[in-house]
C-alpha cells in the first residue's frame, strides 16, 4: 500500500483563490535548488474578471513592522517574481512539471492552475534569531514566501479578503562527504619556562547532523612549568547579520567543563562528547535557528554554505559553528588563558528521493498557524511579515 502524500492547501478568506503545495521545505543541493511547484484553484464568480497572480519572494527582516524604518525596522527585499496564472498566458501542460501537479489538476477540476518557480543561485537559506522573552514582535529573519492573488492589474495594492500567504523553507542538506578530518594543534610559550605546551584537537569528520553526539579528541603534552587546571570544551555558534547591522552574535549551544588537570612535565589523552541541541538553549536570546514550518520543534541553524562568487551580503546572515578548548594554565608568576579553535559543520542529513509511487494516494491538510508548536515569530495570519 502506497503511502499517503500530504498536500497543504489555504484559501483566501473570499474563497477567489486558494493554493495547494505537496511540499513547503525546498532543498538547496549546492548545484542546484528545488524548484517551487503548486496549483491554484479559482472561483470565477467571486474573481468578477480580476486575474490571479501568483508571487514567490525571499525576504530579510529586521526589528518590528510596526516602527518606521528611520527606527529599528528593517526590511529588504531580496528576491522577487510574480506570474500570472488566469486567464493562462501558456498552456497548462507547459506550466506542469511534476506527477504531483498533474494529479492536483485532474483531481481539482477545470478551474485549477498550476505554477511553477525556480530560484535563483544566490539566494540564502531560511534562519532566523531567536527572540528573548522581552522580544514581542521583533525578528531577524530570511523569510520565504508564496503569494496568491487577484487584482486587475499585478502592482495595485494586494486585497486581504482575496490573497493567500504560505510561508515556504529553502534548507541546505549536507553536500557529499569528502572525508575532511578537522584538526587543529598548536605550541604555547611562557615567560620562565624553557619547555612548551603543545595542544591538539580533532574530531573524526567535519560535517555532523543536528541531533548527534559530537566528540572531540584533546591531547595535551605539557613540557612546560606551568601546570594546566580548569580544561573546558564547548561548542560555539557564530552568526553574522551581514546585510542590515553588520552585528556579530557568539553563542556557547554546549558546554563541557571538566576537572582534569595536567600538571608540570605531564600528559593527557581524553575524548569529550557535547550535544548541541535547541532543548538545551530554548530561552537564549540571539541564538540562530532554522526556518520551521513541520509539526515538530526547529533546531539551531545548519551551517551557511557560501556558493562561489556570490557576495556575503546578499546572504542576510551566516551561521558557522567551532569547536573551542578553554584551560588555565598558571604558575609562579601568574596565570594565563590558553584556547585552541576547530571549526565544522553543523547541517542536516540529505533525505531520501520522493518516488512517483509515493504519491499515488493523496491526503489534503488545511494549514493553520495553530499547526506550528515550535514557530518562532508570526501571528494569526499565515506570513509573519506583511508586505
Amino acid at each position: 500500500m502506497s503511502p499517503k502524500h500530504v498536500v497543504y492547501k489555504k484559501l483566501s478568506r473570499d474563497k477567489s483563490v486558494g493554493v495547494y503545495m505537496a511540499r513547503r521545505d525546498f532543498v538547496d543541493h549546492c548545484d542546484f535548488v528545488d524548484p517551487v511547484d503548486g496549483v491554484v484553484v479559482i472561483d470565477p464568480v467571486q474573481l468578477k474578471g480580476r486575474k490571479v497572480y501568483v508571487m514567490l519572494s525571499c525576504t530579510f527582516v529586521y526589528g518590528r513592522p510596526d516602527v518606521d524604518v528611520m527606527g529599528v525596522h528593517f526590511r529588504r527585499d531580496l528576491f522577487m517574481v510574480t506570474r500570472q496564472v488566469y486567464p493562462e498566458l501558456q498552456d497548462k501542460e507547459q506550466l506542469t512539471h511534476t506527477r504531483i501537479q498533474r494529479q492536483l489538476l485532474r483531481k481539482l477540476g477545470d478551474n485549477a492552475y498550476p505554477f511553477f518557480f525556480e530560484f535563483p543561485d544566490n539566494l540564502p537559506c531560511s534562519v532566523a534569531l531567536q527572540p528573548g522573552p522581552s522580544d514581542v514582535g521583533k525578528k531577524c529573519a530570511v523569510e520565504f514566501e508564496v503569494k496568491a492573488f487577484c487584482g486587475d492589474v499585478q502592482d495595485e495594492k494586494m486585497n486581504k479578503q482575496s490573497s493567500v500567504r504560505l510561508s515556504i523553507r529553502k534548507v541546505q542538506f549536507s553536500p557529499e562527504d569528502r572525508k575532511v578530518v578537522p584538526v587543529a594543534e598548536t605550541t604555547f610559550e611562557f615567560l620562565m619556562s624553557d619547555k612548551p605546551l603543545h595542544v591538539k584537537m580533532s574530531m573524526s569528520k567535519e560535517v555532523f547532523y543536528h541531533g548527534e553526539p559530537i566528540e572531540v579528541h584533546v591531547e595535551i603534552n605539557n613540557s612546560s612549568s606551568r601546570n594546566i587546571k580548569d580544561i573546558s570544551v564547548s561548542v560555539e555558534q557564530v552568526t553574522n547579520v551581514v546585510l542590515y547591522s553588520n552585528d556579530k552574535y557568539v553563542k556557547s549551544v554546549a558546554k563541557e567543563e571538566s576537572s582534569d588537570s595536567v600538571p608540570s612535565g605531564t600528559s593527557l589523552k581524553k575524548i569529550y562528547t557535547l550535544y548541541p541541541l535547541l532543548t538545551h538553549n530554548k530561552e537564549r536570546r540571539g541564538l540562530a535557528l532554522d526556518g520551521r514550518l513541520k509539526h515538530e520543534d526547529t533546531n539551531l541553524a545548519s551551517s551557511s554554505i557560501v556558493k562561489q562568487e556570490v557576495l556575503k551580503e546578499v546572504q542576510g546572515m551566516l551561521v558557522s559553528y567551532k569547536m573551542v578548548l578553554r584551560m588555565i594554565a598558571s604558575g609562579t608568576v601568574g596565570s594565563s588563558d590558553v584556547s585552541l579553535e576547530l571549526p565544522f559543520k553543523l547541517m542536516h542529513p540529505k533525505p531520501e528521493p520522493v518516488s512517483d509511487s509515493d504519491v499515488d494516494d493523496m491526503v489534503f491538510e488545511d494549514f493553520k498557524r495553530s499547526y506550528l508548536k515550535g514557530v518562532v515569530f508570526g501571528d494569526d495570519d499565515e506570513s509573519p511579515t506583511e508586505a
